[in-house]
Parts: structure tokens; sequence; C-alpha cells
């Protein structure tokens, strides 16, 4: 966001606190425990007001009579008054602090669960640094605003109110005179907090960035350190902390402000009300007693006065906070389940037809596939080879709905995807990425993702298929808690532990995204013999880039500029079409494979579509 753009987004101060809305139905749930949070905070902040009420009597009775027994009463009275405050501080405290955190565990999981449900494309489009600012630091912000701001922002309105009323009712000319005062304040104070809203959402913005920074920095650190690029990565950082800085000194002088006129406002205040209320006493038209209690009065008025400036930008704060929580909230779940979507019988293995299917990048130009047919019959293995950019990995991804297909439909046993509930679709199809991706949590968990209930003895068979014993070697075996990201493991261990935690289950379809490239040419070859097995039993969908990953095909797909252009057994495609061949041509290895063993009759007509 530019400064011009957070410039425009401040015009209109009741358009941002509206913002502040969107924490409505977070609060519901609590609304006794915030009544009582009110409740006890107003009535601490009225007892506050026995004292200067009492004083006028104290002064004008008792002890302008010298009566000394008589001043018991009122002192008791006075103190019943402070004990009371109190017992409704801890209460207001204790109310508070209970509705805030639970607020703040509601807003966290429901913006985790909505980050979960969010599609690819979504996250394909923010940074990682932006979407954790936004889970963490200002989720923190609408806490200590619940918890602590909007409490005494209207607490002390409401007591302001009071209090002038009560002002003007002891002496009407000071009453008004205090009002009059407060324009000015109000005037000012409306305009710089408009100023603070921009500039804090330019630091929260930032934050995220830096975030982002840090977190690159830290996942990449081993390509960090292998180039020598620590100081052109510092440099970088330090760049965007500078601007972070000065930022942030930038609002620390709008709030310096707005505390200056705020500290400054009293001030002036309390020199009317002597001057004028001495000029009233020597008139005869208040008495000395009322004076020391309209001033008693107005004391109470200080810190409610002081505290709205700083209670007003922390609620801009925190409507920035909301506005930026609920760019995540607002954002469309493109990949749901539709509202016919019922779960359906899928065959092990399963039939996955692609029938015209289209699909183009939101907001890109040109589509990535364009009228894509083929079919996979139950228990085949087709490879997909292309140029990069081909389309490969997208055609991949439509099939658990990462992403929708903009034409045409996905079916497995002749249901659209579309129309299977997600949690149903997920659990049989399975997926295993070239990058593979691990969970700072034990050996076990990573390969039981998809399949919690799994025992011990499928558990190994797809270490055993993925050629992944060497966790039995670690310190704790399956019970090993690995790193962040699976750091303390080399490519290919991680590459071994996110092949078993697809064939984990044997599932209906599995899609291999090339799953074998960190692999060393020895334990390729055992993986690919053990997992023939696997492929015998499902319907699988193959990215091939290496040689001996399209011979655990029965079938190759030719993918060109988003179009299948040639379907068949290998020999038969290196035979009969050109562009096959060209696209090997750089591979003699690949260019000279054959295998007999995929030398099916049945297949053997097979040519180009």
């Amino acid at each position: 966001m530019t400064e011009s753009a957070a410039a425009a987004a401040a015009d209109d101060t009741r358009g941002r606190l509206s913002a502040l809305t969107r924490l409505l139905p977070f609060a519901r749930p609590y609304r006794g425990l915030i009544a009582l949070t009110f409740t006890g905070a107003l009535l601490a902040t009225l007892a506050q007001l026995a004292v200067p009420l009492l004083t006028p009597a104290i002064v004008e009775g008792p002890i302008a009579r010298g009566d000394r027994s008589a001043l018991i009463p009122l002192l008791a009275l006075a103190l019943l008054f402070g004990v009371a405050e109190a017992a409704l501080f801890f209460l207001r405290r204790w109310a508070m602090n209970i509705s805030s955190l639970q607020i703040e565990r509601d807003l966290r999981d429901t913006l985790y669960q909505r980050l979960q449900r969010l599609p690819v494309a979504f996250h394909d489009h923010w940074s990682s640094g932006q979407l954790l600012s936004r889970a963490t630091s200002d989720v923190s912000t609408i806490r200590r605003f619940v918890g602590f701001g909007a409490v005494f922002l209207i607490v002390n309105l409401l007591t302001c109110v009071v209090v002038g009323v009560l002002l003007v009712v002891t002496y009407w000319p000071l009453g008004v005179a205090v009002l009059a005062t407060t324009l000015p304040l109000v005037f000012f104070g409306l305009r710089w907090e408009k100023r603070y809203n921009a500039e804090s959402r330019l630091v929260q913005d930032e934050q995220g960035e830096l975030a982002t920074d840090v977190e690159e920095a830290v996942q990449g650190i081993r390509v960090v350190k292998s180039l020598g690029r620590s100081g052109m990565v510092f440099g970088r950082y330090d760049r965007k902390a500078l601007r972070l800085r000065d930022l942030e000194l930038g609002k620390v002088r709008t709030l310096a402000l707005i505390w200056c006129l705020f500290e400054f406002q009293p001030q002036i205040t309390l020199a009317v009300i002597l001057v004028g209320g001495s000029l009233a006493v020597s008139s005869g038209a208040l008495t000395v007693g009322g004076l020391i209690g309209f001033v008693a009065l107005f004391t109470v008025l200080l810190w409610p006065i002081l505290s709205l400036g700083f209670l007003l930008a922390q609620a801009q704060e925190t409507a920035s906070a909301c506005d930026r929580i609920g760019e995540l909230l607002d954002a469309p779940l493109t990949v749901t389940d539709s509202p016919g979507a019922r779960p359906a019988a899928v065959g092990t293995p399963a039939r996955l037809r692609f029938e015209h299917v289209g699909f183009r990048f939101p907001g890109a130009g040109d589509p990535v596939l364009t009228d894509v047919d083929l079919e996979v019959e139950p228990g085949e293995t087709i490879a997909l080879v292309g140029a990069t950019g081909s389309g490969k990995t997208t055609m991949t991804a439509l099939v658990a709905r990462l992403y929708d297909v903009t034409g045409g439909r996905v079916t497995l046993d002749g249901h659209d995807v579309r129309d299977l509930p997600l949690a149903q679709l997920r659990t049989v199809v399975a997926t295993a990425f070239e990058e593979a991706t691990l969970f700072s949590m034990s050996v076990r968990e990573n390969v039981t993702l998809g399949r919690p209930d799994a025992g011990d003895a499928d558990v190994a068979e797809a270490l055993r298929v993925a050629q992944a014993d060497f966790v039995h070697d670690l310190p704790w075996g399956l019970d090993t808690r690995i790193g962040e990201q699976g750091l303390s493991l080399s490519g290919g261990q991680r590459q071994r532990l996110a092949l078993a935690r697809a064939v984990l289950g044997r599932p209906s379809v599995l899609v291999l995204d090339d799953p074998l490239s960190a692999l060393d040419v020895h334990t390729e070859a055992l993986v690919e013999r053990a997992l023939r097995e696997v492929l015998a039993e499902t319907t699988a969908l193959v990215v091939a880039h290496r040689a001996s990953t399209v011979l655990l095909a029965d079938r190759v797909a030719l993918l060109e500029e988003g179009r299948i252009t040639a379907v068949g057994r290998h020999t038969d495609l290196l035979a009969q079409v050109p562009a096959y061949r060209a696209l090997l041509s750089s591979e003699s290895e690949l260019a000279g494979l054959t295998d007999p063993g995929f030398a099916d009759p049945d297949l053997s007509g097979v040519g180009c579509p």
C-alpha cells in the first residue's frame, strides 16, 4: 500500500472506525463478561466522584463550624466509596482479561482456518510475512484494544459527559467555559487521528514486508551462506528496517502531538477555572466550598481527557488491524464444496478423465491448458512429458482441485471432481510434489499426515516402497522430531518421506510430480522397483523429467503449449512423433530406452490421437 493510497483511505474517520464492527461476531459469545467489564469500569469511575461531591459539604459544614465529630460519617462514606472502587477495579480486570483472551483465541482460530481454506491461487499472490504479521501482531493489537482501549474509550467518554453535566449544574458559567475549551481539542484531535491512522497502516504493512524478509532468509540460509551473500541479504533487510524505523518515528511524532494537545488543554482549562472561580467567589456568586468542589470535579476529568488521545490512536490502529485481517476473511473461497456435493462411490483404482479441460490463472492473458483430453484407465500409469512451462504441474494440480478448471471438467469414475466433497476427494487422491514439504513434527506424524489412522504395518510398507528405512537409524526412530521444513534431512531423504506419505493407504489416484528428482541413481532404482507394485494397484499420473520415470508408465502423454498432442507408449512415440524425439534429443539416455516389461500387446497399437 502506497503512502498516497494510505492517505486516501484515511479521509473518513467514521468509515475507518466502522471496521471495528468486524469484532462484534467475536465479542457476542462473551457479551456477559464484556457487560460486566463495562459495568465494573463505569461504576469504579463514578465512585471517584464521591470525594468531589462530598468536598463542599465537608468544607462548608464540619470544617467551617469546627465540628470534628461530624467529619467522621463523611470520611467513612468517602472510605466506603474507595473500597467499592477497589473491588470494582478487581472485577473489571478479571472479566476483561478473560473476555479479551477468549476473543483473541477465537479470532486466531478463525483466521487460521480461513488461511487453510483459501485456495492455492490466493497463496500464490500473498507473501507469507504479510500473512504472518496479520495472524500475530494484528490479532494482538485487537486483543489489547478489546481488553483495555474499547472499555475505557466508552467509559471515559461517558465520564466526560457525566462530569460535564455536574460542572454545569454546580456553576453554569464555569461549566460552559470548560465545555468551550474542549472544541479545539475535538477539531485538532480528529485531524491528527486521520494522519495517525494512515501512518499506522503503513507501519503494519511494512512489518509484514520485514517478516517476509526474515522468513525467506531463515528458510534459504544454506543458499545465502553458500553464495556468500549474507551482506547483500542483510543490506536488503536493513533498508526495510530503516524504512520501518522512519515510519514508526513518524507515527510517534504524530502521537506526541496528540498527547501534547490533550496534556495542554486541561492546564488551560484549569487556569480558566481558577480565574473565573476566584471572580465568582469574590462577587458572592460562588462559595469557597463550591469552588473547591468544582475544581475537585474537574480533576476527575483529567485522566479521561488525557487518555482520549491515546485511546483514539489505539482505536485507529485497531481499525487498521481489522481492515488487514478483513482482507483475508473477505478473500473469496473459489475452491469449495459445490451446493450439491455428496460422497460418491470411487473405485480403487479409479478411472481418471480430463474432458476438454482448459485452465487460465486469474488475471493472466493466455491460458495454461487448452482443450485437454486424456483418459487414464483404472490401474494404468500415464507419464506427462513436456517442455518447461507446458502445463504439466498445473494439469496434475487439477485432479485434487488445488486449482479448479476454467473450462471442461475432470472426472473420477464419471464423477466431476467438483461434485465430490473436498474431504473425500483429497482422501482418494494423493499427491507427491517435486519440492518435498515436511513439517516440524515427528517422522511418523509427517508420513501419516494424510492418513492419521494408519497402522504401523501400513507405515512400514510405505517406508519400504519409498526406500525410507533410514528413519530407523534416527535417534528416536519414527518418533524423531525433524526440524522445520525437514532441513535436518538431505533433499533425497525429504523426497522419500514425501513419497511415503503419498503412497500410504494406496489411494485411488496417485499424482506424482517428478518425486524422484533428488535421489541418486542407486536409490532411484530401488524406489522405482518398489513403486511399480504400488502403481499396479492404483491409477497414476506422473510428471516425468527423467528417463527412468517414463519407464514406470504404461503410456506417455506429450504436452505442448498447454495441449496434449500425442499419447502412446514411449517406444511408439519415439518412433512416430518428431516433437517427442526433439524433446528427448538432449537426453540420450532416455532416447535409447526400451523396456520389454512395458511392451504390453494391448497397448502396442496406441499412437498419436
